[in-house]
C-alpha cells in the first residue's frame, strides 16, 4: 500500500535516508512490536517506535501514573498523577502519530497472560523494572521462539542485549538465576538518574527497527553496558550456554513457561 501525502511528508527524512527509503519504511509499517512497561524504558522506547511509524505496537502495564514516576518516566505528565500509564501512555502516542496502531493492556504481565499478549507481536522490548518480569519474558520468549530486547537500568548505568532464541544467548545464559534482591529501604530504591532510561530505552528502539527493517547489526552474542558517569560504553561477550535452563537442549524450567 502507498504513503499517504501526509505519511510521505512526515516520514519523508527516512525516505530520504540512504539505506533505508521506502522499503525499509514498508517494513516498520507491517512491524509489530510488544513493549512490557511504559516507564522509564518504556518511555522512550514507546516513543521513538511510534514516531517511527511501527504498524502496531502493544503495551503491557498495570501501574499507575506517580509523581515520582516524573523524574524519568517522560510519557507521562502531571496531569496523569493518577491515570493507568497505559492510558497516558496512548494518548500521549496517539497524539504523535495517529498512524500507528496502540493495542494497550493494563494489566500485570504473567505467566497466564504473556503467551497470549506476546503471540501476535514480531518482537518483544522488557521495559520492566523487576527480575521477575524479566526472567519471565526471557523464558516465554525463549519458549515461542520470539526475538526480545532486554534491557536493565540502575543507577548511573544501563545494560541491552538482543536476543534471537536458537541463535544467540538468552538472559539465563549470561545470569542463570535473578541477582538478589537489593535490600528493604530507600536506598533499594533509589534512582536511577533520569536520563540513564532514556539512553538505554532509546537503544531498544533502535534495535527493534533493525530487527523489522534487516539493516545493521543486532546486539546478538554481546551485552552492552553503559556508565553514565564515566561516559563510557562497554561490550561484554554473551556465550550461548548449551546447558542453560530456557534455551539449553535439555531445559529445565517449568512447563507454565515452557508450555
Amino acid at each position: 500500500m502507498a504513503f499517504s501525502p501526509e505519511e510521505r511528508k512526515r516520514y519523508c527524512r527516512h525516505l530520504e535516508l540512504p539505506g533505508f527509503g521506502g522499503r525499509a519504511q514498508e517494513r516498520l509499517r507491517a512491524g509489530r512490536v510488544m513493549v512490557v512497561g511504559c516507564g522509564g524504558l518504556g518511555s522512550p522506547a514507546l516513543y521513538y517506535l511510534a514516531a517511527a511509524g511501527i504498524g502496531r505496537i502493544g503495551l503491557v502495564d498495570s501501574d499507575m501514573v506517580e509523581l515520582s514516576n516524573l523524574q524519568r518516566q517522560i510519557l507521562h505528565a502531571t496531569p496523569d498523577i493518577g491515570r493507568p500509564k497505559v492510558d497516558s501512555a496512548v494518548a500521549r502516542l496517539r497524539a504523535l502519530n495517529p498512524h500507528v496502531c496502540l493495542a494497550p493492556q493494563g494489566e500485570r504481565l504473567t505467566a497466564d497472560n504473556a503467551r497470549e499478549f506476546f503471540a501476535p507481536y514480531d518482537i518483544v522490548l522488557d521495559a520492566t523494572d523487576n527480575y521477575a518480569s524479566k526472567y519471565l519474558i526471557n523464558d516465554v520468549c525463549v519458549a515461542l521462539h520470539k526475538p526480545f530486547v532486554h534491557a536493565g537500568i540502575s543507577a548511573f548505568c544501563g545494560q541491552l542485549l538482543t536476543v534471537i532464541p536458537g541463535q544467540s544467548a538468552c538472559l539465563r545464559c549470561v545470569y542463570p538465576v535473578p541477582p538478589p534482591a537489593l535490600g528493604a529501604g530507600p536506598k533499594a530504591e533509589a534512582g536511577p538518574l533520569g536520563p540513564i532510561p532514556g539512553v538505554i530505552g532509546t537503544l531498544q528502539a533502535i534495535e527493534a527497527i533493525k530487527f523489522l527493517t534487516g539493516l545493521g547489526a543486532l546486539l546478538t552474542g554481546s551485552l552492552l553496558t553503559y556508565d553514565g558517569l564515566a561516559a563510557e560504553f562497554k561490550t561484554v561477550h554473551a556465550h550461548r550456554n548449551p546447558e542453560c535452563p530456557a534455551c539449553g537442549g535439555h531445559p529445565k524450567l517449568p512447563e507454565q513457561t515452557h508450555g
